[in-house]
């Protein structure tokens, strides 16, 4: 199983723990704090991913909003979310698009891919199941390696969009991290093509370094913070 994606952003004294996955995530604001039984953050998705959300008490003069973040368990959504679309960014929204269109919630979604530049952007959308419907990790990368072979351009970029629906409105935001694939796996850390892609300035693979570094860098740290930016004003 892939491991979770950690990461961190703060805005307005909130503190958020993001573990981000590809599970769509709904949303509402309330004024009551996160401590209340009534209004308690929870897990997100169908298992594993998890989102919590702290935020220090409001001052006697000011009176702040929260964040109350909803699993799909939570609006009894278990069906699996259609992801059809032939973009990255596609997909965001229409994961985005779906849970607000059946289930009437705000809600943010994101989609990853690795896009190679010899290989015309592919995986892409693909990545997933590049090598399959089992989307099997080994399976893929080493399709990728054979597709690439000894090619000397090997310059590849990892891309996250975050859509999210908002007041009848859409929004989304990207986040790249540009590098090379390796010609052989190296690391052990991390998920997906990880130990193959090294990004740009650095010497080791995602799948080499430590998770806090990764995060600063990588494409999924990058759009969250946009995403977390745009809540904050």
């Amino acid at each position: 199983d892939a491991s979770i994606e950690q990461m961190k952003a703060s805005f307005q004294g909130i503190k958020v723990t993001i573990d981000m996955q590809t599970e769509p995530i709904t949303i509402t604001k309330t004024n009551e704090a996160p401590g209340n039984a009534n209004n308690k953050y929870c897990t997100v998705g169908v298992a594993k991913e998890l989102i919590k959300a702290i935020k220090q008490a409001p001052t006697d003069d000011q009176k702040q909003e929260y964040i109350k973040l909803l699993s799909l368990a939570d609006i009894n959504c278990n069906e699996d979310i259609p992801e059809t679309k032939n973009t990255i960014e596609g997909n965001a929204m229409q994961k985005a698009n779906y849970i607000k269109t059946h289930y009437g919630h705000d809600c943010f979604a994101d989609d990853t891919g690795l896009e190679v530049e010899e290989l015309n952007g592919d995986p892409g959308v693909h990545s997933a199941r590049y090598a399959g419907v089992e989307r099997n990790a080994d399976d893929n990368i080493n399709k990728l390696l054979n597709e690439l072979g000894d090619n000397n351009n090997r310059k590849a970029q990892f891309k996250t969009v975050v859509a999210l629906t908002l007041n009848d409105r859409i929004y989304t935001f990207t986040g790249i991290c540009s590098g090379e694939i390796t010609k052989k796996r190296y690391g052990t850390k991390g998920f997906g093509y990880d130990p193959i892609f090294k990004p740009n300035g650095h010497h080791q693979t995602f799948a080499e370094m430590d998770l806090r570094t990764k995060n600063k860098i990588g494409h999924r740290g990058k759009a969250v913070s946009q995403l977390v930016e745009f809540l904050s004003n």
